[in-house]
């Protein structure tokens, strides 16, 4: 229940007096609603259905009941008919206001929620999106949302119908205390017998949840890895997954629509043996005559299905209990990964200006207690203005310290040093602005280049984005497409060469004008002609702007101004490409040895 409370209280807080006025709003309706069944029983009196004054047990409306009565038949029609036809009217008008209203507050309070938690997740550490699936974040926000936003609006439904049957229950204890008495007693059964449903139904409700997170997290690595798919033969094997997972899902609803068929039996078991119980004792024992059963059978009719109504709600709200558990923890688990940094406060963020230098004094990095230190004892000064290149085998530790450079990682011991001033967290969101990223694998947004080039700085003018691409070696290739600069290149950029998109990233980041630029195996994958490209690009931004580079080449960091070998997690040689390569017996000098020989 901590998940629906959270709701309750969050739906509160963000509604406020709306949700108050609404729950005003319900007890009127369902007063309007308690007087249109009151109106009925004169109505039956003036038919000649019931007899005045023996039906109802409160004198009040035994007293008004037989005022009406004493009315010439015709008047009395006209009075009660014209009343309840306008308490049926404005019961529908406010009714249709009431439901317009719990709509609105329905669809602002989950787009509050759905932005909440996409600011959080924004706001989370790189660490947290590294034990995580991605395709979990995406369940969330459109499955465990979705079946959030249900939720809730079973949730309103459910306060509605709650303050209706309060209100209800007072009206026909008015009418007959007896008979209420009886009906709150069968619903309290109903209750009781029905707890099973609302334990299966949370059941079901999990394996949902985790169905849901099969289906998007199976389908979102298909589409990712389509290529390998159909070039390896996959589609059969891709296909039978589905099946399997249909199979699950046919299950899973089967046992849930089960269930609401069962409770719906048990429902009208227990009402039709209620009524049965109610007129046998009425007309056995107390003798009551036949227009009383029309009053019990009217206010039998009206409290029933109220029950039966929350109920069906409750069953409801509990199969979404674990989406909103789900969300919950996602929240949760993502404030407390927080960088300290808020989103909506970017644009008031300057760059941090690097004038000297970019140091790691005495840095360990260890992912969790369990694994060893992916970094150890790393000492290390960057010039500004010169070019770095970062050496060694996979998984000695490069990408590692990239990420602490970045303010993507935290050292687990020691410290980044910038000009002297220790890295905080409050420092993180201005050292990004100055950085711009080249991953090795280049990453486009769907949409034209010029869309894609305005992501880093939206007020780019022509020119500069012209000059980027030029400086990128991208001009020419895109000043041949037919839409130039908005000609659309498709998911990541799929409509373009490796080497055209690799190109465009570069591009992309030189006009943002970093004074920090990383390239991470940005020409691994790139043919000769494309790797020459970018290296002419990068000799022109040498002394414009401080540049670090991963390369598993070694020819592509031969005009490095500094170079540093990273071998299981340490700095095992640091200096210059000429001055490495003369080390022999050494690390450096091997791994040339070894690529000199390759391409002979």
């Amino acid at each position: 229940m901590r998940s629906i409370l959270y709701i309750t209280k969050r739906l509160y807080l963000f509604s406020g007096k709306a949700l108050i006025i609404n729950l005003v709003a319900m007890t009127l309706v369902g007063l309007l609603e308690g007087v249109g069944i009151i109106l009925l029983i004169p109505m039956l009196q003036i038919s000649n259905i019931l007899n005045v004054g023996t039906e109802i047990s409160n004198p009040t409306l035994q007293l008004w009941f037989s005022k009406l009565a004493e009315l010439p038949t015709p008047y009395a029609l006209v009075l009660i008919l014209g009343f309840y036809s306008f308490l049926v009217i404005g019961q529908a008008i406010l009714q249709r206001n009431l439901a317009l209203r719990n709509v609105q507050i329905h669809v602002h309070f989950i787009n509050h929620l759905r932005m909440e938690l996409y600011k959080r997740l924004l706001e989370a550490n790189w660490l947290f999106y590294m034990k995580r699936k991605k395709s979990d974040f995406i369940n969330a926000l459109i499955d465990d949302l979705g079946r959030v936003s249900g939720g809730t609006s079973v949730f309103l439904h459910l306060l509605t119908s709650i303050v209706f049957t309060v209100v209800q229950l007072g009206i026909a204890f008015l009418l007959s205390p007896t008979i209420t008495l009886f009906v709150l007693f069968a619903g309290a059964i109903l209750a009781y017998l029905t707890k099973t449903f609302l334990h299966a139904a949370r059941k079901v409700g999990n394996q949902k949840s985790e169905i849901a997170k099969d289906y998007i997290g199976g389908l979102t690595e298909d589409f990712q890895g389509i290529k390998d798919i159909k070039s390896n033969s996959l589609e059969n094997t891709r296909y039978e997954w589905l099946q399997d997972w249909c199979t699950r899902i046919e299950n899973e609803q089967f046992q849930y629509s089960k269930i609401q068929y069962n409770s719906q039996v048990l429902y009208k078991v227990i009402s039709t043996l209620s009524i049965a119980a109610l007129i046998f004792t009425t007309v056995i024992f107390f003798k009551n005559q036949p227009g009383q059963l029309v009053a019990i059978i009217l206010i039998f009719s009206r409290l029933w299905p109220k029950f039966m109504g929350i109920q069906g709600n409750m069953q409801q709200i509990y199969s979404s209990i674990p989406a909103f558990q789900s969300l919950l923890s996602l929240k949760e688990d993502s404030e407390n990964a927080s960088e300290g940094t808020d989103v909506c406060q970017q644009n008031g963020v300057d760059p941090m200006i690097i004038s000297h230098e970019i140091a790691c004094q005495n840095v360990f990095f260890q992912y969790n207690t369990e694994t060893p230190y992916a970094l150890k004892n790393i000492n290390l000064s960057i010039k500004v203005n010169e070019m770095t290149a970062f050496i060694g085998r996979s998984g000695a530790g490069k990408s590692t310290l990239i990420d602490i450079l970045m303010g993507l990682l935290i050292p687990s011991e020691g410290q980044l040093v910038i000009d002297g001033k220790v890295l905080t967290k409050d420092d993180i969101l201005s050292l990004r602005k100055s950085i711009s990223y080249v991953p090795q694998d280049p990453f486009l947004f769907n949409g034209t280049i010029r869309e894609n080039l305005l992501l880093v700085k939206p007020d780019a003018t022509e020119n500069e984005m012209w000059e980027a691409l030029e400086f990128a070696a991208s001009q020419d290739f895109v000043s041949q497409l037919p839409n130039k600069l908005d000609t659309p290149i498709g998911d990541k950029g799929v409509m373009l060469s490796g080497g055209e998109r690799q190109r465009l990233v570069l591009a992309r980041a030189i006009l943002r004008k970093p004074s920090l630029l990383i390239l991470d195996e940005a020409t691994s994958a790139l043919d000769s002609e494309n790797e020459g490209k970018i290296q002419t690009s990068i000799e022109r931004l040498k002394g414009k702007m401080t540049i670090i580079v991963i390369a598993h080449r070694l020819s592509t960091i031969r005009n490095a101004d500094h170079i540093v070998v990273i071998d299981e997690g340490e700095i095992i040689q640091n200096g210059s490409f000429q001055t490495l390569a003369n080390e022999e017996q050494k690390t450096f000098h091997q791994l040339l040895q070894k690529q000199m020989v390759g391409n002979v």
